[in-house]
């Protein structure tokens, strides 16, 4: 982690994984759809193509 990161920061970093990894597997899996989303709708296209995961 980089050292400069303020510590409530962290906490709540850790707090999110830790929420994140209680969930049921179903649960799970529409939160990793829902933030694939989110990134698909924030990420600029280039040269008319649709961003794809690497």
């Amino acid at each position: 982690m980089d050292s400069m990161a303020d510590p409530s920061d962290e906490a709540q970093g850790l707090r999110l994984v830790r929420a994140f990894l209680s969930l049921p597997p179903e649960k799970r899996a529409e939160v990793i759809a829902f933030v694939e989303d989110l990134v698909r709708a924030h990420v600029a296209p280039v040269d008319g193509r649709e961003a794809t995961p690497t």
